[in-house]
């Protein structure tokens, strides 16, 4: 079995894969003052609590954009699990072609994005991840990277508006009645919601305008179904996209 981690500013998201098949997945908050026995303990725990022994992992594969935790879990994963991942880095072996300007300088996240999207959805393509950041990841039809757009993603716009607003009150992220919202609870519920789906809207239009009309829109991250329910932007839902694209790198090193 494979163990597939990707480490994001704000979460850390676990998967096992028995072949191609995803098994259990978790979601775990970005914390970095955890010690490597910490982030050890817990992942032990999240694999016997998925009913499988820690014993069968066979195989460890991650992507980090946390640089401070990425020897961390390393380290984790050899002390609780035996293995020695392959962290996804300039010299592991992607099938992507990184057109940008400073290749070394693309987050690991969107190659490995990126990839799964050339194996499993061909391109031209636009990825849009709702993480930390919310980005837009532009693929040739040739399964090259070609580069993207980077702007704050809904939890730190959101946070920076309760901060800087002292009468602006926090609410859930959930949807308002309507778009105009008679109350300051679905006022700001709207201005986050159906302002993201604008923002969502606007990119792809412009993406599509670059890249072709048979552009796929691939929408990953936490936030992805709430934004599609709202847009026929997104053409294609993949929660677990970064996850897949760890399993197709692997596959590709393995034999390495």
């Amino acid at each position: 079995m494979l163990l597939t981690i990707d480490i994001g500013n704000t979460n850390i998201t676990l998967g096992i894969y028995e072949g191609e098949k995803l098994g259990p997945r978790w979601r775990l908050a970005t914390v970095h003052e955890r010690m490597p026995d910490e982030y050890g303990l817990q992942i032990v725990g999240l694999i016997e609590h998925g009913c499988c022994s820690p014993d069968k992992i066979t195989g460890i594969c991650m992507a980090s954009v946390v640089p401070p935790l990425t020897p961390k879990i390393v380290q984790a994963c050899r002390d609780y699990l035996g293995q020695e991942p392959l962290n996804v880095d300039a010299g592991v072996k992607t099938g992507v072609r990184i057109l940008y300007e400073s290749p070394r300088s693309v987050g690991a996240d969107r190659i490995v994005d990126a990839a799964a999207v050339q194996r499993l959805y061909g391109g031209p393509a636009c990825v849009v991840d709702f993480g930390t950041g919310t980005t837009f990841d532009a693929i040739s039809a040739a399964g090259e990277y070609i580069g993207g757009a980077i702007a704050p993603g809904i939890g730190i716009a959101a946070d920076a508006l309760f901060s800087r607003a002292a009468k602006l009150p926090r609410v859930d992220f959930d949807r308002p009645p309507s778009a105009i919202g008679r109350n300051t609870t679905h006022a700001l519920q709207s201005g986050l919601l159906f302002g993201y789906v604008g923002l969502v809207e606007g990119m792809v239009a412009r993406f599509r305008a670059e890249l072709g009309p048979q552009m796929k829109t691939i929408a990953t991250g936490g936030l992805a179904e709430i934004i599609a329910r709202e847009t026929d932007a997104i053409e294609i839902i993949a929660p677990w996209l970064t996850l897949d694209g760890l399993r197709i790198i692997w596959e590709m090193n393995a034999g390495a």
